[in-house]
């Protein structure tokens, strides 16, 4: 990154944020540092990934308008196409987009105090995304943890379809388990597209705790009770991640013999938009913003210490 390039540092007791305005409005880091120790509560940046902008490499980043993937990067919605051209980050097969625009985009500081700031973007329509839209995330840090609100502004002059999420790393250390309690789950085909939405042996897996070694997921999951719990014995440390409405689905992605896994609090399902007429909202997630309104959701993550 160059001077222009700026992190945000806010520190609330020995809890530590880093943000990355201009990779995506990425969370950099979050850790505790204390008696000179660092323990990392998300997979940190390297300076490496930081020089490069890469959003993959950071800690979290946003995801908006849209979460997960959207099928070959198309949809009709309220009268207007969605065509996001080849060359998006896209899943395995290289034909369905992913994650949104906002993490790919930088991100401007509005504000900033020791323990709080607020990073803002704005975009304007064009053949891809045909609506103008605003985004903002506001950072809250104290001793107790992280607050995140995600809120999506739709300025256009017509009805936007909207997803809003975030995109968190933890780090796989030896014995890490997850407890989230859940619905049901999307089984994906080869290209991590929704197939079926079935009570799955994962699903009470999930609710009752499982070891992360145990599973080899990219799915998305419905009827989420908004929390998830963290343990990673082998450091006795441990740590919940919280949302409230809309985020109301969950998405795991913990692919088998990595150093990471990703707990994201999302408002919709992969592809949404298009499985609108069959679904409905209410199965899928996602909305119709109105012209003028936003979208807001906050989603936290609470060390145990």
């Amino acid at each position: 990154m160059n001077d222009n390039d700026e992190l945000v540092h806010l520190a609330a007791g020995a809890l530590h944020l880093v943000l990355a305005p201009a990779v995506g409005g990425s969370v950099a880091a979050l850790y505790d540092e204390r008696d000179g120790r660092r323990f990392d509560w998300l997979r940190p940046a390297t300076a490496g990934a930081l020089a490069a902008r890469d959003p993959f490499s950071m800690a979290s980043f946003p995801l908006l308008p849209w979460c997960n993937r959207l099928r070959n990067g198309r949809a009709h919605v309220g009268g207007r196409d969605i065509a996001i051209a080849p060359g998006h980050p896209a899943g395995p097969s290289g034909r369905h987009p992913l994650h949104g625009i906002g993490w790919l985009r930088p991100w401007q500081v509005a504000q900033a105090s020791p323990t709080c700031a607020e990073l803002v973007l704005s975009v304007e329509a064009d053949p891809q995304w045909p609506w103008r839209f605003e985004a903002s995330q506001l950072f809250e840090l104290d001793a107790a943890g992280l607050r995140c609100t995600v809120t999506l502004s739709n300025r256009d002059t017509a009805a936007m379809p909207a997803g809003i999420g975030h995109h968190p790393y933890f780090i796989h250390h030896p014995g890490t388990r997850l407890s989230a309690n859940t619905a049901a789950m999307w089984r994906g085909d080869a290209e991590v597209m929704p197939v079926a939405l079935e009570p799955t042996p994962e699903v009470a897996q999930l609710r009752d705790g499982v070891e992360l070694t145990e599973l080899d997921l990219d799915n998305n999951f419905t009827g989420w009770q908004r929390e998830a719990r963290i343990e990673w014995p082998a450091v006795s440390r441990a740590l919940v991640m919280a949302a409230a409405a809309p985020l109301d689905f969950f998405v795991l992605y913990c692919p088998r013999g990595a150093d990471h896994f990703c707990a994201e609090p999302v408002s919709q399902c992969t592809d949404a938009f298009n499985l609108w007429d069959r679904l409905g909202p209410g199965e899928v997630g996602g909305t119709l913003l109105a012209p003028g309104a936003s979208l807001s959701g906050r989603w936290s993550l609470q060390p145990e210490r």
